[in-house]
């Protein structure tokens, strides 16, 4: 009897063993994005009931990897998974539950597996959690528990856990105001890379807030987020640059950071290269860039924008000296808040009557046209 429970152990770890084989050779394929490797790896030892082969064939038709995308094949395998306690199944399947995807959406359900997830101390379960409280979905909504669960997945490095919660202290939501506390969790989410933390925490050095005023500190976490493509920070930073804060004065690297903020469509760098053609610091001047770049910010109705565009038509810069269209945009400009009264009453004192009524009609048509495809 006891040589029989031997050989029987013997062959359970046998099968055990080819199992995990063959589970990493599927895990190496997946790796090397060949899916229907993987696949055919993974899904007989799914069928045979190993959770995480499950889970793995379920995250495969959720995403469409070597299969058509199939939210109730994917859910289907998720709850097999789910059920045996495997935390990666359990929120994935909570995720599905809360967009109704392959399932009938129950927010109740997903909190329930967010839950059972989070008490395995998985951390997108922990933040997701802490959403479903700051939304009320599936829950009352409870700030207390958000913030507590927030916490938990920030404390295991969830950098969106990590900068959500800086910004509930930042702007004060839920929890007294607290600059020091918004810093130390926007560095830890800068830190792993997330750009928005590295461009709010290049703010918080340029203010003050919650830590002394440094301009190379502010300027060195602008340049982290600038090089993620963060428009706002490459903007920024190339203002240090023109500036010499935090960095040594150059316009012509000030100049790049701006230009790529601007063909990103950042409205304010759009404007800036525009009065940088203009004036010509770190580029050679020209005017029609000039009046290109205020052309572009002028269409998202950026009011120094049009008020540029009406000072390029009234001096000549570029283009004939234009005073209908002069006055045109010196109009909207006023219209949108940006006193250039003044401007547009010298433009009028230099037309006639037919001129001005012809000016106010175009910038009746081009205000109509959300300043799109204007006079020109």
């Amino acid at each position: 009897m006891n040589r029989l429970k031997l050989i029987l152990a013997a062959a359970s770890m046998l099968g055990a063993s080819v199992a995990h084989a063959d589970f990493a050779a599927g895990l190496e394929a997946y790796n090397k994005q060949d899916y229907a490797k993987a696949l055919r790896e993974w899904q007989p030892l799914a069928v045979k009931g190993m959770a995480t082969a499950q889970h793995n064939v379920g995250y495969m038709y959720d995403r469409g990897e070597g299969v058509l995308e199939d939210d109730a094949e994917a859910a289907k395998w998720y709850q097999l998974s789910a059920d045996q306690g495997y935390a990666n199944a359990q929120v994935n399947l909570g995720y599905l539950y809360r967009r109704g995807d392959g399932v009938t959406q129950d927010l109740a359900q997903a909190v329930r597996l967010f839950r059972l997830a989070a008490a395995q101390d998985l951390a997108p379960a922990q933040f997701n959690l802490g959403v479903m409280y700051a939304q009320g979905e599936g829950v009352a909504q409870d700030t207390v528990e958000q913030i507590k669960w927030y916490r938990r997945a920030g404390e295991q490095g969830h950098r969106r856990a990590q900068f959500t919660l800086a910004k509930m202290y930042d702007n004060g939501e839920g929890t007294p105001e607290d600059d020091a506390e918004a810093v130390n969790w926007y560095r830890l989410a800068a830190e792993q890379g997330h750009r928005e933390a590295q461009k709010t925490l290049g703010f918080m050095y340029s203010q003050g807030e919650g830590v002394a005023r440094d301009r190379a500190e502010q300027a060195k976490w602008y340049r982290m987020a600038a090089e993620q493509g963060d428009a706002s920070a490459q903007m920024l930073l190339g203002i240090m640059y023109r500036n010499g804060q935090g960095v040594l004065e150059d316009y012509v690297e000030g100049v790049k950071w701006i230009r790529m903020a601007a063909k990103q469509g950042h409205v304010e760098a759009q404007n800036v290269l525009s009065l940088i053609y203009d004036n010509g610091k770190g580029v050679g001047q020209n005017y029609l860039e000039a009046l290109k770049w205020s052309r572009m910010a002028a269409e998202q109705g950026h009011s120094g924008a049009l008020f540029n565009l009406g000072r390029i038509y009234e001096t000549g810069k570029g283009v004939p000296i234009n005073l209908v269209l002069a006055h045109m945009w010196f109009n909207l400009t006023t219209a949108t808040g940006f006193d250039a009264s003044e401007a547009r009453a010298r433009a009028t004192t230099q037309m006639t009557d037919a001129q001005i009524l012809e000016a106010q009609k175009l910038a009746k048509t081009c205000l109509k046209q959300q300043y799109r495809d204007c006079a020109r």
